[in-house]
């Protein structure tokens, strides 16, 4: 039986290598504007992609984050002999531990990483194509190494390719609700919880006013994110935790990307919870027709705040995507208990950290085993708990 084992694995690995190989060549864009064009011809139904990796969420990011950061664009497309775009990936570089690392554009900000792809190389990409990927880039810069983290092994229906490549899970997971097609509104959410929630809801409706919608007018966007710029330092404050959302730039590319109309929506959607003296809490996050991702949230400092105003605008946005025929939904990296609430899978994840050099070897190393013992502390309550006493006692 061993022996059997051991051939078929040889004969898989030998029909993944024979299958010929799709990647005749790589070009490299030190700049945002001259890939444009081709990046956006990424963004259709013949290919995969995140609604993270679009051009309008990343160069807005770039500009406002990236470029303040020191990262510099280094955005990759792989062709085919006909020079058809069969994957872009849209990287910056920066130095870290003496070597020149290219990471995903999008920093803490992108939930989920991923080249955009060609839909047919996507689901028929080998080992093969990536190793022409890895050394083209290679010979072709000066990156030492690619630092690839939060990629999820597959997007809606397809692998994804780079995967192929050496990985190992991420730090964090990601807590996933799974949307049935014509799912009845209890498989997503219980009715018991739906009738906790309902009773807490009731405490709000007679306020003047009260609603739960998608903002689609740029007066409302603008007013909610003043609100929640003034609101989020607050609860951060409140938690003990940094305010992320004070980093340069950070306002700026959040305010830009809500803003951008994409189609009938925008390339971060708002959904908010208010009566006409306040908003009592609002979410936001990306959606591409097929999954809606979560962003950034946060809720009244007001007495409304004990009725759980956060958990009743995730049931209406659960609801709202399911009646729209959506098929996911998360509420992004981590192990916050209220995500569990909801979400009762995981996204598979992971990062990969690919030497392109000597030096890149060494930091590639360095980096992995820090990713590993992060992972470590975070999926052991005990370590965990001694990290965050510690992270306090230095802040």
């Amino acid at each position: 039986m061993a022996m059997a084992a051991v051939v078929q694995r040889q004969t898989a690995e030998a029909g993944a290598w024979s299958k010929p190989i799709r990647i005749a060549g790589v070009d490299i864009f030190h700049d945002l504007t001259a890939a444009e064009a081709t990046w956006r011809g990424f963004e259709t139904p013949a290919h995969a992609y995140t609604p993270y990796q679009r051009f309008d969420f990343l160069s807005s990011w770039q500009r406002q984050v990236g470029e303040r950061e020191g990262l510099s664009p280094f955005i990759v497309v792989a062709h085919d002999s006909e020079r058809r775009p069969l994957l872009l990936l849209p990287l910056a570089t920066h130095s870290q531990s003496g070597a020149r690392v290219a990471c995903f554009m999008g920093g803490k900000h992108s939930t989920f990483n991923m080249a955009l792809c060609d839909r047919d190389f996507a689901a028929n990409a080998t080992a093969a194509d990536l190793d022409v990927l890895v050394k083209a880039i290679a010979e072709r810069s000066r990156v030492d190494v690619l630092s690839l983290h939060q990629q999820p092994k597959r997007w809606q229906d397809l692998p994804n390719p780079m995967a192929l490549l050496p990985h190992q899970p991420s730090v964090n997971d990601c807590p996933l609700l799974v949307m049935e097609p014509d799912a009845a509104p209890a498989t997503l959410i219980s009715n018991s919880f739906r009738r906790r929630l309902k009773g807490k809801e009731r405490k709000l409706q007679p306020l003047a006013g009260y609603r739960s919608y998608l903002a689609t007018e740029s007066a409302d966007i603008s007013r909610l994110l003043d609100w929640f710029f003034r609101v989020k330092p607050q609860r951060m404050a409140e938690q003990k935790l940094p305010d992320v959302f004070a980093e340069p730039g950070i306002e700026q590319f959040i305010r830009a990307a809500c803003m951008t109309p994409l189609g009938d929506r925008h390339v971060i959607d708002i959904h908010a919870l208010e009566c006409d003296e306040e908003v009592i809490a609002i979410f936001a996050g990306v959606a591409d027709g097929h999954r809606f991702s979560m962003m950034f949230n946060t809720y009244t400092m007001s007495a409304n705040s004990k009725f759980s105003p956060g958990l009743i605008l995730m049931r209406d946005i659960i609801d709202h995507y399911s009646a729209n025929h959506y098929r996911a939904f998360d509420l992004g990296i981590g192990s916050d208990e209220y995500k569990r609430l909801f979400c009762k899978d995981d996204e598979v994840i992971f990062d990969s950290f690919v030497p392109l050099s000597l030096r890149g070897k060494l930091a590639g190393g360095l980096m992995s085993t820090v990713n590993r013992a992060k992972r470590t502390v975070k999926h052991n309550p005990a370590l965990f708990e001694i990290a965050q006493n510690l992270r306090s006692m230095f802040r």
